[in-house]
């Protein structure tokens, strides 16, 4: 990786007097102005001329200083940016980041300073916010605890957002968890679920309009707002409820977090900085579904200590639940990874009670055998909720993960599933990085569950998987309603939560009965492709593919086929058409193979004209459809010469072109 730094500008204190400055993206078309007008400082967005973010509020609240009035701007400087680097864990294998540095420097009424910098790249602003030291060197530390960050939208703006729930609610006392029903299309006005605001990815369309200045119509915008960058160093943020003056204003954690203990404010060294706030801006929804912004702006934080594998793993608790979880069971898992040639399989809570930590080591032995490797769920629980799932109280402390992480590694287990964290404060995020850092240490790679959203740690923490930080697979087999949302939400998300982090939605379910003999219970409302498909729709470089032993005779062979080799690492990610919540088209690349996937939410068959400029014209291509029963049906067809090809989903149905 190599970071190339080209100073163009150097503004001098003395003409300091003008309090506009402005930066540009690389290709000229967003520009982001800033403005300190009688000790307010504030930015505004601009792309292709047309403002998509009004003036909206910049600062800090500290115990060192107010920098939210009594601003004078001291300096500003512009630097061009280029970056290049490879990751194997997100959308992309390979990024090259471009932007506009520009580092600002205000004053507060007593002459500390705040720095302030912007990245701005051809669809993303990233910013944040550096405190200093003084002429003496003090202060050398702080406490942030607030901001006036706002975030502004021109009238008639919709929101796909998610609401943050009260703190230590829901199921023994485990929230929040970003589990919460996102909305579409509504109205800024529309006051969040439980009075908290809105969680972070927050994704917003402002509407072509029109007036007697521009008779001609001016096109519409996407806007998502997200932060990256959260380490032990900050806590995590979120938005508040809509103010018809301010916008949405970051607010900080909750007081009734972590049982009420620990801050909601931030602590940080001075010299230090906040975390980063993202923008990511287009006149269309292709930029928000490819965008790398949550890594582009950051380092990692540690070196790898071996290769991290991608791969698939089967989950027996899903749709079998608790009593699943014992050793007979688990050997039917097993092997139906070995079947499939899957990489891993993911033991569920309760097996250090129901198979014993003297058999797992035998478990894992001839899950290696068969050419497997085990994943185990743990409680992170110390004293942060009551969720009584075991093992508990092993990866709270350093001394129980030193001692419970070198039991894995000897035993051959390749990755662990933490589960029931709950809030935002810093403590907690102290916790996340401390059960990263020393998982890395023994070789394991993590997945969250009960959590909250990853801030950019697929490029900080080198053994990061995914979290799940939405509404999850699971809730299709507690309830008919999330089956019938299920649709909604997966053609929702590429556009949300998985456009900024890898999300761990936990399964591609087979079975048409949410039920253990697939004869029981409410049913799935999708049809076999749209779950198929929605293995390349979902990014997570392990994923979950929830087949169960009796799909392996039930299902059919195309079908089958098709997910033994479904890729979870991909190299590039293209958005080709769609609108969150009703349907989603996208492509991804693996190796040299194009996959492109289509989702459909809606109630009615969708007649799509793709245009494919990653295929060649007259290319035969495979073409998996529903069948009238709902099953995959498998076509050769030849994209035209226009590089088009033609498709039709079903309802709550799917298509894939290899």
């Amino acid at each position: 990786m190599r970071i190339k730094l080209f100073i163009t500008a150097l503004l001098c204190p003395l003409l300091m007097m003008a309090e506009n400055r402005q930066v540009q993206s690389p290709d000229g078309r967003l520009t982001v102005d800033i403005n300190v007008d009688k000790g307010t400082a504030t930015y505004s967005i601009r792309y292709d001329g047309r403002q998509l973010l009004l003036p909206s509020r910049l600062g800090l609240t500290t115990n060192i200083g107010d920098f939210t009035q009594g601003l004078t701007l001291k300096e500003a400087k512009t630097v061009e940016v280029e970056k290049h680097y490879d990751m194997t864990r997100t959308k992309a294998s390979h990024s090259d980041y471009q932007a506009n540095r520009m580092d600002i420097t205000l004053l507060d009424a007593r002459q500390h300073r705040m720095g302030i910098t912007f990245m701005v790249s051809n669809n993303d602003v990233a910013f944040r916010y550096t405190l200093y030291t003084q002429e003496n060197d003090e202060p050398a530390c702080a406490v942030i605890s607030g901001e006036a960050t706002s975030f502004r939208f021109p009238d008639g703006t919709t929101t796909f957002i998610s609401p943050q729930s009260k703190s230590m609610v829901g199921w023994k006392r485990t929230k929040p968890s970003y589990e919460e029903e996102y909305s579409a299309d509504a109205p800024m006005s529309k006051r969040s679920a439980f009075g908290e605001g809105y969680v972070f990815p927050a994704l917003f369309h402002i509407p072509a309009v029109a007036s007697e200045a521009q008779p001609t119509q001016t096109g519409e915008g996407w806007v998502l707002i997200s932060e990256t960058g959260v380490t032990s160093a900050y806590c995590g943020t979120h938005l508040s409820d809509w103010d018809a003056e301010k916008g949405y204003t970051i607010a900080y954690p909750m007081p009734g977090e972590l049982n009420g203990l620990g801050a909601t404010a931030a602590g940080i060294t001075v010299p230090g900085s906040t975390p980063w706030r993202t923008i990511t801006i287009g006149a269309s929804l292709a930029p928000i579904v490819e965008t790398t912004i949550s890594y582009d702006v950051l380092e990692p934080l540690y070196e790898a200590t071996e290769r991290y594998l991608p791969g698939r793993y089967t989950w027996s608790w899903l749709l079998w639940q608790d009593n699943s979880v014992c050793w007979d069971d688990q050997i039917r898992f097993i092997d139906l990874a070995a079947q499939m040639g899957y990489e891993y399989c993911l033991v569920d809570a309760l097996w250090d009670k129901q198979i014993g930590r003297g058999r797992m080591a035998e478990l894992s032995k001839y899950a290696q055998q068969k050419g497997v490797r085990l994943l185990l769920w743990y409680n992170s629980n110390g004293y942060e909720n009551d969720a009584p799932q075991s093992p508990r109280q092993c990866l709270n402390t350093a001394i129980a993960r030193d001692r419970e992480m070198a039991w894995l590694k000897k035993i051959g287990v390749k990755g662990i599933k933490v589960d029931f964290f709950g809030g935002d404060k810093q403590q907690t995020m102290q916790l996340y990085e401390d059960i990263l850092y020393d998982a890395n240490r023994y070789g394991l790679q993590v997945i969250f569950h009960g959590c909250t959203l990853p801030r950019g740690w697929e490029r900080l923490y080198p053994n990061f998987v995914a979290s799940e930080a939405v509404l999850a697979s699971e809730n299709l087999f507690f309830g008919e309603h999330a089956t019938f949302r299920e649709g909604f939400d997966l053609t929702l998300h590429p556009f949300c939560r998985n456009a900024t982090a890898s999300m761990d939605w936990g399964g591609v379910i087979m079975n048409r009965y949410m039920s253990r003999d697939n004869k029981s219970r409410h049913t799935r409302k999708t049809t076999d492709v749209f779950e198929m498909a929605s293995g390349i729709t979902l990014q997570s470089s392990i994923q979950c593919v929830a087949i169960q032993p009796n799909n392996l005779t039930e299902l059919p062979a195309v079908e089958i086929d098709f997910l033994k080799q479904l890729p979870t690492a991909w190299d590039e990610t293209r958005y080709i058409d769609g609108y969150p919540g009703k349907y989603i088209v996208m492509a991804r690349r693996s190796g040299e193979n194009w996959y492109i996937a289509g989702l459909n939410a809606e109630q009615q068959a969708k007649k799509l004209t793709l245009t494919l400029p990653m295929l060649t014209a007259g290319q035969s291509v495979s073409y998996y459809t529903d069948d009238k029963n709902g099953y995959a049906e498998l076509k050769q067809v030849k994209v035209d010469k226009k590089g088009q090809l033609k498709v039709v989903m079903q309802p709550n149905g799917g298509f894939i072109i290899k």
